[in-house]
């Protein structure tokens, strides 16, 4: 194996001194251009570019991972591939990572923490050059199976920054607190809320951010206007119904993603009454669906672009310095914006 490995380093450089003196650049230039760094002005990045394809030269990436170590590859591990927040993020993670000559392999655990050890495995067994974990369900012992054999990752809403270890924060409370200042100023004081998974990180945190804005406003703490939802349309519908069967009739509902809205506003419906006339809601993502719901969703938008770019750069540089001495990790906050449709009114009489 390692005289196959020598053979096939010797065939690609040999290529890239090809590709370099063609487009009048260094053979590092070249090896920077093939790997995506950000240190290759984009004029410079083009003439390579259209060096190797005068040149027909387009290594297998196996064999380039053979030859220089790397499988120019990063993982993506998100909680639902169904939910169309997801499909939004990896797009752009993805869009990115064409930029910079990365692939991406993707694996999506549907919130369950075994098959999320299955999509770990898969990302060592593809020996990724570093992971996204964009979902709440790992645990410390899978984040330390990636930090022994240097793999970069980088958190959403989980973990602390570490050597070789970065995060992604979402500002939940900013969102939470302009979605309630907004019912608030409706007039409402029987709000509900839908929260997603308890077990979730980020279910916790909308949910907390929830709780201290209904004491600090003294609004109506009745116990059977909270109910958990599993931040699926079938969630949010079930939820909304067990509201409405206790006889706890809210004005207006939180819900935690805009999927459990949706169910919410089905089932008002349902029940013979109206959005936002009788019962105004309020989601929380801004996927693309919530725009043309009926009447369309008010939520509170979190940029996928954003946090998919965030994610990336932090895997870029972490890849980009020595494996031996892996860099210090980054923190990106991410604040979420209010967006207004009409799904929210006046609280009825």
């Amino acid at each position: 194996m390692e005289y196959t490995g020598a053979i096939v380093f010797l065939v690609i450089s040999m290529n890239i001194k090809a590709v370099a003196k063609r487009a009048n650049v260094s053979t590092a230039t070249v090896s920077r251009t093939m790997n995506g760094s950000a240190k290759v002005s984009p004029r410079t990045a083009e003439r390579v570019r259209k060096a190797i394809e005068a040149l027909n030269f387009y290594p297998n990436t196996n064999a380039r991972a053979l030859g220089s170590g790397r499988s120019s590859m990063y993982g993506l591990i998100i909680s639902d591939i169904t939910n169309p927040f997801f499909p939004e993020l990896v797009k752009s993670f993805e869009d990115i990572a064409v930029v910079h000559g990365q692939e991406v392999l993707i694996a999506n655990t549907n919130y369950d923490p075994e098959r999320m050890k299955i999509c770990v495995t898969r990302m060592l067994q593809r020996k990724v050059d570093g992971v996204a974990i964009m979902t709440s369900e790992m645990d410390d012992s899978m984040a330390e199976v990636f930090s022994r054999r240097h793999i970069p990752l980088v958190f959403l809403d989980t973990g602390t920054p570490a050597p070789g270890v970065s995060c992604v924060r979402i500002d939940y409370s900013a969102g939470i607190e302009a979605a309630m200042s907004h019912l608030i100023g409706l007039g409402h004081k029987r709000i509900a809320f839908i929260s997603g998974p308890m077990r979730l990180a980020s279910a916790r945190m909308r949910y907390k951010a929830f709780m201290e804005s209904t004491a600090r406003e003294h609004l109506d703490a009745n116990p059977n206007l909270i109910e958990e939802g599993n931040h699926r349309v079938d969630g949010g519908h079930d939820a909304m119904k067990r509201i409405l069967e206790s006889g706890a009739r809210p004005t207006a509902v939180l819900a935690s993603n805009d999927l459990t809205a949706i169910g919410a506003m089905g089932a008002i419906s349902e029940a013979g009454l109206r959005v936002p006339q009788d019962i105004s809601v309020i989601g929380y993502d801004d996927i693309q669906l919530s725009a043309f719901t009926m009447p369309p969703l008010t939520t509170v938008s979190l940029p996928r672009a954003e946090i998919a770019n965030a994610a990336f750069r932090a895997l870029l540089n972490a890849q980009e310095a020595s494996a031996t001495k892996p860099i210090q990790g980054e923190e990106h906050l991410v604040r979420p914006t209010f967006v207004l449709r009409k799904s929210t009114g006046p609280a009825p009489r």
